[in-house]
């Protein structure tokens, strides 16, 4: 889609600036917690009858974003996803996963400033990172993936911060002057974000001089994706992490961010590495890597759903001999 630069777009932009000035020059952890009760809105939007639910339903007219047909989209995946929850238990997390991505949204805009260099241990709780450390010291370049959990910027933003070598690869926001902005605001602590069309010459000089990939690896690839497990249901990936690291023999690593409680304070852990070596006896390499790094992801998720992005349309393309079946 192009990149929109009309009035609308730039009115948009400016209200992200403003938000963005005005929440930073606020206490963090008082901005996340108005960020969990707006997310809470949202969600509630989609929930209550009554009064109450009209006039919700009716700020959600005013706020598109807190339209809610989101909150049953997430009820719908969770539902197909967790079968043997309880529809309490469904609820319950899918109201909070709503509560989280607002949580995110604010995260994304006050992060660059408060995290860095000397401040990072204020707010960062490093898990299970020695094997990875190992692997991105290496010299050969690394894969860097994540999730749609918990604060998924966070964890190439930390990377960079340490002094890391890092590209994150991105679909572009169709706002021009909004995606400008938060390019730029990337780059301060030296995350380097390209565009993920044409990102392929990018992808192998930055492997070839040793840095580091990021992806954000649960994104639906269409049919033309490789179709793997995740959460027992088929979805489809895109090749091209699977084909980089086997190109280039460069381990992957598969982290993740999670939240700690409401506030600005997260786990940052590594989940799985996955090295050439692992894959080499493999008879369809390409589809176990892809597979293997779902599952890793799968597995953070699994310790605290509610903060996935449940709203996601993680398996909106399914294979052809399951097109008769319902779409996600």
């Amino acid at each position: 889609m192009a990149q929109r630069d009309g009035l609308l777009a730039w009115l948009g932009y400016a209200a992200v600036r403003v938000a963005a000035t005005a929440l930073q020059s606020l206490p963090i952890d008082g901005v996340v917690n108005l960020a969990r009760q707006v997310g809470g809105l949202w969600a509630a939007s989609g929930r209550e009858r009554g009064f109450i639910g009209r006039a919700r339903r009716a700020a959600a007219r005013i706020l598109p974003f807190l339209r809610p047909r989101h909150r049953q989209r997430a009820i719908e995946h969770l539902r197909a996803a967790m079968p043997d929850a309880s529809s309490d238990q469904i609820e319950r997390i899918a109201d909070r996963s709503m509560e989280h991505l607002a949580m995110f949204a604010v995260e994304v805009l006050c992060s660059p400033r408060l995290l860095n260099r000397w401040t990072w241990k204020r707010y960062v709780e490093l898990v299970d990172y020695q094997d990875a450390l190992r692997a991105m010291l290496e010299g050969n370049g690394a894969v860097l993936v994540t999730g749609h959990f918990g604060n998924w910027e966070l964890l190439g933003h930390f990377f960079a911060t340490l002094g890391f070598d890092i590209h994150a690869i991105m679909r572009p926001f169709d706002n021009r002057r909004l995606n400008e902005y938060l390019v730029r605001t990337r780059r301060t602590h030296g995350l380097r974000v390209v565009d993920k069309k044409g990102a392929s010459a990018v992808a192998v000089e930055v492997l070839d001089r040793g840095g580091m990939l990021g992806f954000i690896a649960d994104q639906d690839a269409g049919r033309k994706g490789i179709f793997v497990d995740f959460f027992g249901r088929p979805a489809s990936s895109y090749k091209a992490i699977g084909l980089l690291a086997m190109e280039k023999q460069a381990p992957i690593v598969v982290g993740y961010a999670r939240r700690l409680g409401n506030r600005f304070r997260y786990e940052i852990g590594v989940e799985q590495v996955i090295r050439p070596a692992d894959w080499a006896p493999r008879d369809d390499p390409l589809r176990w890597i892809t597979q293997e790094y779902t599952a890793a992801i799968e597995r953070s998720v699994r310790r605290d759903p509610s903060q996935y992005l449940w709203i996601h349309r993680r398996w909106k393309s399914q294979p052809r001999i399951r097109q008769s079946e319902p779409r996600a």
